[in-house]
């Protein structure tokens, strides 16, 4: 805390030794979330300050309120610096140096002190009530421009600069000409700049380009599952969903105990070689009560038709294929089976005529 105090006293003496010229350039990201903070902060206490009063309504006290709430802040701003040299041990440590959460402190402040006797009393502070009252005064201050955003900018760029004391939000550098100021300025960490990336308009101070470049929607970025493409980062969970060819899918014979994983576009290779182990899979299915050893050698007997058997894809049409196959194996045996039937029945036929021939030939031989 010596040493912030230290710098104050450096700032101070600088002034007294004679005309300087300031780099005004800020964090402008933190000034503008500032000056939004202010509309809401305005119409809190503008609520609070006529709750329950039936002569008087927000909008009625917003013009004497908001005077007196750019002089709060502005006083309070101001004092910071001693307030916080003051404090000692453990508050020291607790006070925060972030200039958007010091003046939202004074805002609340500001609304705690102009809070009426009804809404100190009642259960009016926790009710959803209030919260829409204030939203509603809030979005009515917003279309009727009461309080622009150009004004609210320039408030916040001040309270900005009075309680930014270790200058961590503003540059506090001074230069004797205006040649030597031109020069900083060219190079200074919170010049504004815009972002470079196509279809992007963000703007920021130079010290936060790493820092949106990490984020910004619209750069352009290679494929989170290293496939090939590049594309814009807001584009990316779709991609990667949909039709990014790393994209892991399920292998489509999950649904008789394949679990595997894979990418993609290598998920016909994934197939083409577990193809033996897919259909050992599918004819467990078909065949519950058969045997492993059984089913084993039904699916060697059945890879030598392995180019029909690769044209199944998935479970339902390795299913109709295999039951096709099945079908042609048995068939040759069926037909041997007939064949030797029908030979049978031929000799059968040929001795029962033989018999019957034979007495007729010799009863004639006797006869004779």
């Amino acid at each position: 805390m010596a040493s912030d105090m230290e710098h104050v006293r450096e700032e101070i003496e600088d002034e007294n030794r004679g005309p300087s010229f300031h780099c005004d350039l800020y964090d402008t990201e933190i000034s503008h979330k500032i000056a939004q903070m202010l509309l809401p902060g305005l119409a809190t206490a503008c609520v609070d300050n006529t709750t329950g009063d039936i002569f008087r309504t927000p909008a009625l006290v917003a013009v004497d309120l908001r005077k007196e709430f750019v002089e709060y802040l502005t006083q309070r701003s101001e004092s910071f610096v001693a307030e916080t040299t003051i404090l000692e041990g453990d508050l020291a440590a607790e006070a925060s140096d972030d200039p958007y959460e010091i003046i939202a402190d004074f805002a609340d402040d500001f609304a705690t002190l102009k809070r009426n006797l009804f809404g100190r009393i009642s259960g009016w502070l926790l009710s959803e009530k209030r919260e829409d009252k204030i939203d509603d005064i809030v979005q009515e201050m917003e279309l009727s421009k009461f309080w622009a955003i150009d004004r609210r900018e320039a408030i916040a760029r001040t309270l900005l600069k009075n309680v930014d004391f270790k200058g961590a939000f503003h540059c506090v550098m001074k230069f004797d000409t205006t040649e030597d100021l031109a020069e900083h300025v060219a190079s200074c960490g919170f010049r504004s700049m815009i972002c470079a990336n196509e279809g992007c308009n963000t703007r920021f101070t130079a010290a936060h380009l790493e820092k949106h470049d990490l984020a910004c929607p619209f750069k352009i970025i290679p494929c989170e599952q290293n496939c090939s493409e590049s594309l814009m980062r807001r584009e990316m969970d779709r991609h990667c969903i949909t039709n990014c060819p790393m994209k892991v899918v399920k292998c489509p014979f999950y649904q008789v105990g394949c679990q595997s994983t894979v990418p993609q576009c290598t998920l016909k290779q994934h197939i083409h070689d577990s193809l033996r182990d897919h259909v050992l899979r599918v004819l467990q299915r078909s065949h519950k009560e058969a045997s492993a050893d059984d089913l084993k050698r039904q699916a060697e007997q059945l890879e030598s038709f392995s180019s029909e058997l690769a044209s199944a894809c998935d479970v339902k049409s390795l299913t109709m294929v295999l039951k096709d196959l099945e079908a042609r194996l048995q068939q040759p045996e069926a037909t041997m089976t007939t064949g030797l039937q029908s030979d049978a029945h031929t000799t059968t036929s040929n001795a029962e005529q033989t018999e019957v021939s034979s007495p007729a030939h010799i009863n004639t031989d006797y006869q004779n």
